[in-house]
């Protein structure tokens, strides 16, 4: 079973999550979001011994100059977020990044559409609703394609992630649902333990 917790913050929030051996450590790069980090703040990453945990610069349609300045130098994986084409992603890949391939999900039809991205180390099934908080609908999860390439995000909690495990998933990607009640983009740190203590006990 994996694990992406998205919308982290350089300082704050990654000694806890390389300590809980959390497998991807997303930071967003979106002026709309309130999860956007200040480039400034990159450079902290630096100062961690990640062990087995994977950097994810999660990104809109990036620039190659944005790409090779601060994702190529920083981050293990490049999340597209956007209306990235098959062609855009096989000429980001051969820049030599990982690549997680988001695709927004609201009917069964739109599944398919991550065949598409044949170079994309991993899919990640998304709700159309980028980072608020929609709910997966749970009758299109049996439809997903199985496997280790394939995530899921959309409304992830610790009561519910058993059952949603149940229908097949085992890569889980969570961002508000691991936030303060009332502050928006800011992580709680008890839920992510608490979340993560949640996936452990699953494994066993």
């Amino acid at each position: 079973m994996k694990v992406k917790i998205c919308g982290l913050n350089p300082t704050r929030d990654v000694q806890l999550c390389i300590d809980l051996k959390v497998n991807f450590l997303g930071f967003v790069f979106y002026k709309k979001s309130p999860r956007d980090i200040y480039l400034k703040e990159v450079k902290n990453l630096l100062n961690y011994k990640k062990n087995n945990s994977s950097y994810v610069a999660v990104t809109v349609n990036p620039s190659n100059e944005f790409i090779q300045n601060t994702v190529l130098k920083n981050f293990d994986y490049i999340q597209l977020h956007g209306s990235e084409s098959k062609e855009r992603v096989k000429e980001i890949k051969s820049m030599g990044l990982k690549i997680i391939k988001a695709i927004k999900i609201k009917e069964e039809s739109d599944i398919d559409e991550y065949k598409k991205y044949t170079e994309a180390d991993i899919i990640l099934f998304d709700t159309p609703a980028m980072e608020k908080s929609f709910e997966f609908p749970k009758n299109l999860i049996t439809k997903l394609p199985k496997g280790d390439r394939y995530a899921l995000a959309g409304s992830i909690s610790e009561n519910n992630v058993e059952n949603i495990n149940k229908l097949g998933v085992n890569f889980f990607d969570l961002s508000s649902n691991l936030e303060h009640n009332t502050r928006v983009g800011y992580k709680d740190h008890t839920k992510i333990k608490s979340f993560v203590n949640k996936l452990n006990e699953l494994k066993n």
